[in-house]
């Protein structure tokens, strides 16, 4: 029996392991090679489709598909595979300019070891965060991406994201409250006080 698009989504919502497997094993492929027509870079392709497919199925209930489901999974893969773009992008021109200054000015030790450390209590807090609020949190954050552009992908409404991104900067505030000063005074590029 051949199943409608609606039942297979439906079906999905619903946790059909079956389906979700089958859909899983007729788009994996063409996917990761479109994502690779896009990166040029095949593990970091499969990584992009991996974590899509991870995505839809931890968020299954809350999945609402208006277009085929081949154009959603495409749509996705492409938008994924832009920010990966753009996010290499910031990383690349970053470490160019930190290269530029710190080559024409100088930093104690000791302020390096204190960024460095500063660095990590950040990344552990914001790895305590809640699943869904860590990862709001980094999309918006580290990817950069708008509240729509991250509802979109994950199937949330923006006042969901900007809920949890509320969240997240609050519980951080929390945890990283002795190092407020820190953070001001080094400029930590991760906005995390804002």
């Amino acid at each position: 029996m051949q199943l409608s698009e609606q039942d297979i989504v439906s079906a999905i919502k619903q946790g059909d392991e079956r389906i979700f497997e089958s859909i899983f094993r007729k788009y994996y492929q063409s996917l990761c090679n479109y994502a690779n027509s896009i990166l040029k870079e095949m593990d970091e392709s499969e990584e992009i489709v991996q974590h899509l497919f991870l995505s839809i199925w931890e968020k299954r209930s809350d999945l609402e598909i208006s277009i085929s489901l081949k154009s959603y999974l495409y749509r996705a893969v492409h938008n994924h595979c832009l920010n990966r773009i753009k996010h290499l992008k910031i990383r690349e021109d970053y470490q160019q300019y930190a290269t530029n200054f710190y080559d024409s000015s100088y930093e104690s030790v000791s302020q390096t070891v204190i960024k460095n450390e500063l660095e990590i209590k950040i990344e552990e807090a914001i790895r305590k965060l809640p699943e869904q609020c860590r990862l709001i949190f980094r999309m918006s954050r580290f990817d950069e991406l708008k509240y729509h552009e991250i509802a979109e992908q994950l199937g949330l409404s923006p006042k969901t994201v900007e809920n949890q991104i509320g969240k997240a900067l609050k519980l951080l505030r929390v945890e990283l409250a002795e190092y407020l000063p820190l953070i001001i005074i080094c400029g930590t590029t991760f906005h995390v006080v804002q």
